[in-house]
């Protein structure tokens, strides 16, 4: 099938795409990927409704702001990828299966005796309807109805996309997004993962938060700052990282007010320090030690991230660009081979990357 996978990540930057010639299990062909930048309105429309989720208790009547945000983005999917398709010689009629994703605006785990909650917002009738092609969508609520964390849903496209490449287990891929996950493949079809902990959310909300820009280009404030190593420390006692895997998180789920006393640059500094030991201790959960870890997302563009795990990793940290991958669009292309899966029917999640009980397809399809 030819797919097109749509993502958008919790740092509320862009729409991701990228096509994909896949069955579900192997790659056949990579097709254009490419992305644009959420409008404004849009943007902020998306941050209403990640504030009304927060407060929505449970049993409520969801905010009625979730409509109007999921309308809003399908509309934004189809303006981004009507441009993208043209600028590739393509047309709808060209796709067989298109995956959203949607904008996450609540992850809730589940806690003993309450199952999990996640939402993620996008029109997907509406997308079928304008396209005129089946979209696959709501990737997460099957997982968490059957128990499972709902999160994360890559690794088994990071496998999928390791054995493309040839390479050889065990390894680990990293996705640095608003929250970082880690995929950890030992072997055959043995995979595990996990949230490790913040990614690039908890950076972009302090530099948002002191005024200073959308998120911290280059690293430019981390790498002037000095890293409060105490605040590392109690960051990390926080009790997510004493918790077993599978194990999943929100970019809200860590406070941005231990940090108040300290210089922008300094917090910032401690932040990349937080994320990066944060990573080091889920290598402790490693099925077998990783000969190297690819790291993937936006927060492979941050120097000072890809400095401080360098040098507190026990093994190789390369960029995917290194092995020949699109570190951008390494997300959408999951989407496109998770769709692809959706519609045949495979498992998309298991007991050792969400905790379900067994392995289970997930998503649900929508026809034009």
């Amino acid at each position: 099938m030819r797919v097109l996978g749509f993502m958008t990540g919790t740092s509320l930057d862009a729409v991701d795409m990228a096509v994909l010639e896949t069955d579900g299990e192997t790659i056949q062909a990579f097709g254009p990927a490419g992305e644009r930048n959420l409008s404004e309105p849009v943007r902020e429309l998306m941050l209403a409704a990640t504030h009304e989720a927060l407060k929505w208790p449970r049993g409520a009547p969801e905010p009625a702001i979730f409509a109007e945000a999921a309308m809003a983005g399908a509309e934004e999917h189809l303006a981004a990828a009507e441009g993208f398709l043209a600028a590739n010689g393509l047309a709808w009629s060209d796709l067989d299966l298109i995956g959203m994703h949607g904008q996450t605006v609540l992850h809730e785990r589940p806690k003993a005796g309450q199952p999990g909650r996640t939402v993620q917002l996008g029109d997907a009738a509406l997308l079928a309807q304008r396209s005129g092609v089946p979209v696959a969508y709501d990737f997460r609520a099957a997982d968490v109805a059957a128990g499972g964390e709902g999160a994360p849903i890559a690794p088994a496209y990071h496998v999928a996309r390791a054995r493309t490449s040839g390479l050889e287990p065990p390894l680990a891929v990293l996705n640095v997004g608003g929250v970082a996950n880690v995929s950890f493949w030992a072997g055959g079809d043995e995979v595990a993962g996990f949230d490790t902990g913040p990614g690039n959310g908890m950076i972009d909300l302090l530099v948002q938060a002191r005024g200073a820009g959308r998120y911290d280009a280059g690293g430019k404030f981390a790498s002037v700052g000095r890293v409060n190593e105490g605040l590392v420390r109690a960051y990390l006692a926080h009790p997510y990282f004493q918790a077993p895997p599978p194990k999943s998180l929100d970019r809200y789920d860590f406070a941005l007010e231990p940090l108040e006393a300290l210089q922008l640059e300094d917090a910032a500094a401690t932040l990349v320090a937080f994320m990066a030991e944060a990573v080091r201790l889920s290598f402790d959960h490693a099925p077998a030690p990783p000969k190297a870890l690819i790291v993937t997302g936006g927060g492979r563009h941050n120097p000072e991230i890809m400095k401080a795990m360098a040098a507190r990793l026990p093994c190789a940290v390369q960029s995917a660009e290194d092995l020949g991958w699109r570190g951008d669009a390494i997300e959408a292309e999951a989407i496109a081979y998770l769709a692809t899966r959706c519609a045949r029917g495979l498992p998309i999640t298991f007991p050792k990357t969400t905790g379900v009980g067994a392995p289970i397809t997930g998503g649900r399809i929508v026809r034009p």
